[in-house]
């Protein structure tokens, strides 16, 4: 039996992946395994794969709670070959505190997204430019059609010794 098509992402999550990618918070321990720390610095999430059955498994809480391929997991294909984001678009999404703005918006994506963009402004990017790859990245995945892999439950934040 083939495995299910992960569900597409909310697009602010494009955002987030190359924010992650931008911050270098995302590495690579082989081709199959990797981690990637959430930008609040609290949690690492693991990403497995499988690139020739182009199955994926994610312990980020969107893969594991909503069913569509979370950030870490997008980030984890865009340095896979995924897609090749300028680096111009990965400098203007570098340093944004995901989870502040997600928390301060409550999870109103559209709100948190214009915060981001005016940050990218500020700092003299094209937001049009960052939209149009976000959108191409979007294109990508769907493409691709990755598969979900097992299930793998959500890590708790470190707590400080």
């Amino acid at each position: 039996m083939a495995a299910q098509l992960w569900k597409m992402p909310p697009l602010v999550k494009i955002y987030e992946a190359l924010g992650a990618i931008g911050d270098s918070r995302v590495h690579l321990a082989d081709p199959s395994y990797a981690t990637v720390i959430s930008s609040s610095g609290d949690k690492t999430y693991t990403v497995e794969l499988d690139s020739a059955a182009r199955q994926i498994s994610s312990n980020d809480n969107a893969s594991y709670w909503q069913g569509y391929l979370g950030y870490p997991a997008i980030a984890v294909l865009l340095l896979h070959g995924l897609y090749s984001p300028r680096p111009e678009t990965l400098t203007a999404l570098a340093g944004v505190p995901w989870k502040e703005l997600n928390t301060r918006f409550r999870n109103d994506y559209a709100r948190t997204l214009d915060d981001v963009l005016a940050r990218a402004v500020a700092h003299g990017a094209d937001p049009a430019e960052i939209r149009a790859e976000a959108a191409a990245i979007l294109e990508a995945l769907r493409a691709y059609g990755a598969r979900r892999g097992k299930r793998l439950r959500p890590p708790s934040p470190s707590r400080p010794i």
